[in-house]
């Protein structure tokens, strides 16, 4: 296990991983070249094409920097993610950033995110590919439609002030984590997403929307299916009703 975070390098990444060899390796590498000093978390769900022994190569040439957890099996996005921010505040991280594996977001850009978050700008600081314009490279066009549809249902459901109500790229202050019950967050997938920004809006945290350009991925398979878009229908009104009956 590596050594604990300095006080220095209080900054984390966590990247949820299923199947991402191809991409992992350049992902990490991207982030141990930045300038501001970014630990890395994989969490990786039990892959089959080796994934979690590319993280253990970059362990080697990074090992205060890179840690890794191996679950039993397929388990989720947003399970994922719950491991991955508990980890974060019992390590004392302060900026606790969300990242794909499939570099469809850039690394080069968490410093972008990281930036108002630490300066006390924002609770939670979302790389949003529509506030602005639309900043989608190489999605087919039914895919953006629904993307772009699904903002407008949420927000007219919620009344979330977000643009990229999905948005998965993201830095959150460790307080916005201490402070929402995450033992209540119970969603998979996109409505995860959904969940963690309809929460830390409620609980009255400051939230910015910083613009990135997202990249279809190149390498690997979409995990994306009717199952994760039915549960980010539903989730919206669960979450919604379930405000207004003050039983968030």
């Amino acid at each position: 296990m590596p050594a604990s975070p300095s006080p220095s390098a209080d900054a984390l990444v966590i990247i949820p991983t299923y199947n991402e060899a191809d991409n992992i390796g350049v992902a990490i590498d991207t982030v141990m070249r930045l300038d501001v000093p970014i630990h890395v978390l994989v969490v990786d769900d039990n892959s089959e094409d080796g994934t979690a022994g590319v993280v253990r190569q970059k362990m080697e040439a990074h090992p205060r920097r890179i840690r890794l957890i191996e679950r039993a099996g397929k388990l989720g996005l947003g399970t994922a993610y719950l491991r991955g921010f508990r980890y974060a505040l019992a390590e004392d991280f302060t900026t606790i950033c969300e990242m794909d594996a499939d570099l469809s977001h850039d690394p080069a850009d968490l410093p972008r995110l990281i930036e108002p978050v630490r300066s006390g700008e924002a609770d939670l600081a979302i790389g949003s590919r529509y506030v602005g314009g639309v900043r989608v490279i190489d999605w087919p066009l039914p895919r953006l439609v629904l993307s772009y549809s699904a903002g407008i249902y949420t927000r007219a459901i919620t009344r979330m002030p977000i643009k990229d109500v999905t948005a998965g790229f993201k830095c959150f202050h460790r307080r916005v984590l201490e402070t929402v019950d995450l033992g209540r967050v119970n969603s998979n997938g996109y409505a995860f997403q959904v969940e963690m920004h309809y929460r830390t809006w409620r609980a009255g945290f400051q939230i910015v929307e910083v613009p990135v350009i997202f990249t279809e991925r190149t390498e690997g398979q979409s995990k994306m299916s009717r199952d994760i878009v039915r549960e980010a229908a539903w989730k919206v009104w669960e979450l919604r009703l379930r405000d207004l009956a003050g039983k968030l």
